[in-house]
């Protein structure tokens, strides 16, 4: 497969313009305000897929936005790999701090891109790294090199939740048949050192709201007799930790699972670099959980975060007010057997419980999912590790992600099937930040490194 390399050199520019008009288009999910862009993004990922050599490729309705479904099916007795990703992105907030405009990528090159990074948002999550595959399959149709059957998931909502392709799933388990489901919407340690993600993280994400009086009051005539509901907010969350940054939420560490020594020995093989991992974020220390490393702490164990709050008067000047509500929007990164909806309702209880009378609460749940262990001894794994060697020239290493792709556990649940998790991605690449980036090279180097996985699952499947 040689001509692989060949071909993306011949190649590279238009591989990397086409990325470029897909990045311009701000399919913003979570903001109903770019309905039509995300429509229009479903449209690209459509005809891009008709071009790299689908037979068949179609628009599936849902009750949100549209999953668009493509096949190359060469023969029915060879193994089917089916490759999930989504064309939604985060919203850019804040944008004051981007270097340059979200959704008019440039190239420039970094310290960790001397050959150059796509700043855009989606670059990395997860549109550079679809589009890797729809590129892989390009090569493979033209030059003849596909060995097996392949289909294409992908959707419109993951960044808010994935609950259309919940609804499309197990409507439609015939179409969506498959040996091995392929995912790239992960990262990797570092360019010269490959890793397979093998365990991701489950999440609850929920919304409060603290009423206090019926309207925003003086500040002056009502204040220390009122309760505020900011001030009041503000309790709760710190609350929600011990002094040994444990969550207080009775109940919440009940199914998580204490890795053995052995297994935590393991995981600190993975090369690591505290001053390093400081240095990157701008930090002065690291800040935990007691009692474990910072990559057991973003990978093994659960977190509870609060992502936005917000109440009162934030305009210029002052306004001496007493708030009516504040809110707060909180999420939990969980840990396989941490069932989501369980650990909403724990917060939900806990939440208001601890809330005085003074005011009243709400907790409305967003969405969520469930955590996902992945094997390393089955024939997936086993061909992404060979795709790596061939292409890396090194054996990646298996690690646990503290991210989270809720769907996953749902393919396993509904689709009987194993996902590998083939991401090149790196953590400094700032998905969902200001300033979000893809190396070109790990762009290119996706492209290069899929067709193997193809060829090695091909080789073990039948192999069996």
């Amino acid at each position: 497969m040689n001509s692989i390399n060949s071909y993306i050199k011949n190649n590279k520019q238009r591989f990397l313009d086409e990325l470029v008009d897909l990045l311009k288009i701000p399919s913003i999910s979570a903001d109903k305000a770019y309905k039509k862009d995300v429509l229009n993004t479903a449209d690209f990922v459509l005809e891009s897929l008709k071009k790299a050599g689908c037979d068949q490729v179609e628009m599936c309705e849902t009750p949100g936005y549209p999953i668009i479904y493509g096949e190359k099916i060469i023969d029915k007795d060879l193994p089917t790999i089916l490759v999930y990703g989504h064309y939604d992105v985060q919203p850019a907030d804040p944008i004051e701090l981007w270097s340059s405009p979200p959704f008019e990528p440039v190239i420039k090159k970094t310290e960790i891109h001397p050959e150059g990074a796509i700043f855009a948002r989606g670059s990395c999550d997860d549109k550079g790294q679809m589009y890797m595959h729809v590129k892989a399959l390009e090569y493979m149709t033209s030059t003849g090199n596909l060995p097996c059957n392949v289909k294409f998931m992908i959707e419109g909502e993951e960044e808010v939740g994935s609950e259309s392709l919940a609804w499309f799933v197990p409507r439609n388990k015939e179409k969506l048949a498959n040996d091995v489901i392929l995912i790239s919407d992960t990262g990797m340690i570092a360019n010269d050192i490959p890793s397979i993600t093998t365990g991701l993280r489950g999440l609850s994400y929920v919304e409060v709201e603290v009423t206090g009086p019926n309207r925003d009051l003086h500040s002056g005539l009502y204040g220390g007799a009122v309760a505020n509901p900011i001030n009041i907010l503000t309790k709760m969350i710190a609350s929600l930790h011990d002094e040994n940054n444990r969550i207080t939420i009775p109940g919440f560490y009940d199914n998580v699972e204490d890795l053995s020594t052995e297994e935590r020995a393991e995981m600190s093989k993975a090369p690591f670099s505290l001053e390093n991992y400081k240095k990157s974020i701008a930090i002065g220390d690291v800040y935990g959980e007691e009692g474990y490393s910072t990559n057991e702490r973003n990978a093994i164990r659960p977190t509870l975060d609060v992502n936005g709050i917000w109440g009162g008067y934030i305009g210029e000047g002052a306004k001496t007010v007493i708030a009516s509500k504040a809110y707060a929007k909180i999420s939990m990164r969980l840990v396989p057997n941490q069932d989501w909806k369980e650990i909403t309702e724990l917060f939900k209880n806990h939440f208001e419980s601890i809330a005085p009378k003074a005011v009243s609460v709400k907790v409305t749940p967003h969405h969520g999912g469930q955590g996902y262990v992945t094997p390393i001894d089955n024939i997936a794994y086993q061909a992404a590790s060979k795709a790596y060697e061939t292409t890396f020239g090194k054996t990646p290493i298996p690690q646990r992600s503290g991210g989270s792709i809720p769907i996953v556990a749902l393919f396993e649940q509904e689709l009987k099937s194993k996902t590998i998790l083939m991401g090149f991605g790196l953590n400094s690449d700032a998905i969902h930040s200001p300033n979000e980036h893809f190396g070109v090279w790990n762009y290119l180097k996706g492209i290069e490194t899929i067709p193997y996985f193809y060829t090695y699952f091909t080789d073990l499947h039948q192999q069996q």
